[in-house]
């Protein structure tokens, strides 16, 4: 029998059984499975695959050898080979999903949003990426994901990444400076246009809002893993970090606007 592993981090327990991982299933479970038979098909192999539903309702997905990195960062997840190879590799998801978005409008465990240009990942950060050294080589977790606009999706990948994280949040890094020009780097190598760029800050802090929305609203219908973010005060580090975000917006907006 192969080796059992419970996998540390996420809402989610997930166990590790050799070259395979399990994870709970959900209502849009099914949609999530199209996504990844979709990617396959298409080429796209950083993204595990989906081999089947067991009969106690978990999905049986590949397992991605490599480090998936925590908060604070580890210095591979922070180095600016990963953020460089984070906002390709996004670019790169992205794209193989834009022939999916306009035919699955609904399903996902989120709402679409429109204009619908791709399949958002939903929670792209170094917690749900594999890095191979200090480079990322796989996406996992795709639970949260849903038709979106790019910019959506590359709010929070360019929070997560960069960080755009207040001095109090012990989880980033960065003067204000250091972070706009990391944003600056991952918005240049995702390809973000003009006008991607300008809106980047309003749609980094209205993504935060989003964020604790969702962790009230789950915690409220009953999910044990949202409620305790809830307690443990993770909504109101979104909050505050959505605020300093808004503060600072003439630092980042110099180094996103730049020619």
């Amino acid at each position: 029998m192969p080796d059992r592993e419970i996998l540390a981090g996420g809402v989610n327990e997930v166990i590790r059984m050799g070259a395979t991982v399990l994870r709970p299933t959900g209502p849009w479970s099914p949609r999530v499975h199209g996504l990844l038979r979709h990617l396959r098909k298409q080429g796209f192999t950083a993204a595990p695959s989906i081999h089947e539903v067991t009969t106690d309702g978990f999905e049986v997905l590949d397992f991605i050898p490599g480090e998936v990195s925590d908060y604070p960062a580890t210095p591979a997840a922070a180095s600016l080979e990963a953020l460089e190879s984070a906002a390709e590799l996004l670019r790169a998801f992205h794209d193989h999903t834009v022939g999916l978005a306009v035919d699955a409008p609904e399903g996902w465990m989120l709402p679409a949003r429109t204009p619908v240009e791709v399949i958002c990942h939903g929670d792209y950060g170094p917690h749900n990426c594999v890095l191979n050294g200090t480079k990322v080589v796989g996406i996992i977790d795709f639970d949260t994901a849903h038709p979106a606009p790019r910019l959506w999706d590359v709010a929070y990948a360019v929070y997560r990444w960069a960080p755009m994280t207040a001095p109090t949040n012990t989880d980033g890094f960065g003067t204000a400076e250091e972070q706009a020009r990391r944003t600056r780097i991952f918005c240049d190598r995702y390809g973000l246009d003009p006008m991607g760029r300008a809106g980047l800050v309003d749609a980094v802090v209205a993504r935060l809002h989003a964020v604790v929305s969702l962790m009230r609203s789950q915690a409220a219908a009953g999910n044990a893993s949202f409620a305790r973010h809830l307690a443990d005060g993770h909504h109101t580090q979104y909050l505050a970090d959505a605020e300093y975000v808004h503060h600072r917006r003439a630092v980042f907006d110099r180094h996103l606007l730049a020619p």
